[in-house]
């Protein structure tokens, strides 16, 4: 079994599509008005509309309600991406910083609050851990 794609469900698909288009530097795929994908190399980052929801399942999914997922994308210069996108951030929850496992790490919420984790290697042991960044 593979782990295929991340989704997230939002009652504002382009906004969000908006934001990790940002965010990746990946175009988004337009599946349908209600859903997009944007594929990275390592990885696929799906949004649906929560008028989606339905086809599931009776309130299966809520927009807006995770506390426990957080998405981590891996850069090259973690501090050269908070400066670029810092324009686009209205919730950072920590500036870059010096985790303990070896990572440089921005913290921060998507427009819908959902908890993104911008990140950079930054020792040898943290670097053989990891997928190198595109």
């Amino acid at each position: 079994m593979n782990l295929s794609a991340t989704r997230i469900v939002t009652d504002d698909v382009d906004r969000l599509v908006a934001f990790y288009e940002t965010v990746t530097g990946t175009a988004p795929t337009r599946l349908h008005e209600l859903f997009a994908e944007l594929r990275t190399p390592t990885g696929t980052l799906a949004i649906a509309s929560s008028r989606t929801v339905p086809a599931m399942g009776p309130g299966v999914a809520e927009a807006r309600a995770n506390r426990s997922v957080l998405l981590d994308f891996l850069v090259d210069d973690v501090d050269a991406a908070y400066a670029r996108l810092r324009p686009v951030l209205t919730d950072v929850v920590r500036e870059p910083a010096d985790m303990p496992w070896g990572n440089r790490s921005l913290l921060l919420r998507d427009p819908d609050g959902n908890l993104v984790n911008v990140f950079t290697p930054s020792t040898d042991a943290a670097r053989s851990r990891s997928v190198p960044a595109s």
